[in-house]
C-alpha cells in the first residue's frame, strides 16, 4: 500500500495562516504594550479599550479585577495616576492558536515614575522609579474586528522600589 504525499501547496498555505494569526495576536500585545504608556497622553480617552478587548473581557491583575468594556478606561487611567511616567516592555510572545481562540503568554517588565510631590510628601523618600517584572497570561478571540482579549492576567514575579499602595 503506497501513500500519498500531501498536497505542500495546501501545507504551505496551513503553515502561512497559522504565521499570520500568530503575527496579528503578536502584534495585538506589542499594541497594548506602547498604549499602557501612550493612553490619554492627550487628555483621557475613554474609547481605546475597544480595539484590543471583547464586550465581556475579565481582567484580573493585581490593583483589582475588571469586567467588561464599561469603566475599562477608567480601570487603567486610575493605576497610572500614581505615576508621572510608566514604561512598559514585552517580550516573548507564546500564543497557542485553537480556531477561532488562542492562549498568550508573554514576559513584562514596567518602570513607574513616582511623581515629585508623592516623593516629597512621604515619611520616607521612595526613590524615583518602582518597577515591576512578571508576565501577562490569557486569552484572544477572533472577532469581526480582529483578535482581542477575552479573559487577561497580570503575575507580578519580581518588584523593585516602593509601589503606590507603600506610600499612602
Amino acid at each position: 500500500m503506497t501513500s500519498t504525499p500531501a498536497d505542500p501547496v495546501a501545507l504551505a498555505a496551513g503553515q502561512l495562516s497559522r504565521l499570520a494569526e500568530r503575527a496579528a495576536i503578536s502584534n495585538l500585545i506589542d499594541r497594548y504594550t506602547v498604549t499602557l504608556d501612550e493612553q490619554d497622553r492627550n487628555g483621557f480617552d475613554g474609547t481605546w479599550p475597544r480595539s484590543f478587548f471583547t464586550e465581556d473581557c475579565r481582567l484580573d491583575f493585581p490593583i483589582g479585577t475588571h469586567h467588561g468594556l464599561a469603566g475599562l478606561a477608567e480601570f487603567h487611567h486610575r493605576a497610572k495616576q500614581n505615576f508621572t511616567a510608566t514604561h512598559h516592555l514585552s517580550s516573548n510572545h507564546l500564543i497557542e492558536l485553537d480556531g477561532d481562540r488562542a492562549g498568550v503568554r508573554f514576559q513584562m517588565i514596567a518602570v513607574h515614575r513616582h511623581p515629585q510631590a508623592v516623593r516629597e510628601r512621604a515619611p520616607v523618600d521612595p526613590g524615583e522609579l518602582f518597577t515591576i517584572g512578571g508576565y501577562y497570561e490569557g486569552e484572544t478571540v477572533r472577532t469581526p474586528g480582529g483578535w482581542r482579549f477575552s479573559r487577561w492576567t497580570f503575575h507580578v514575579v519580581w518588584t523593585d522600589g516602593v509601589s503606590p499602595a507603600e506610600l499612602t
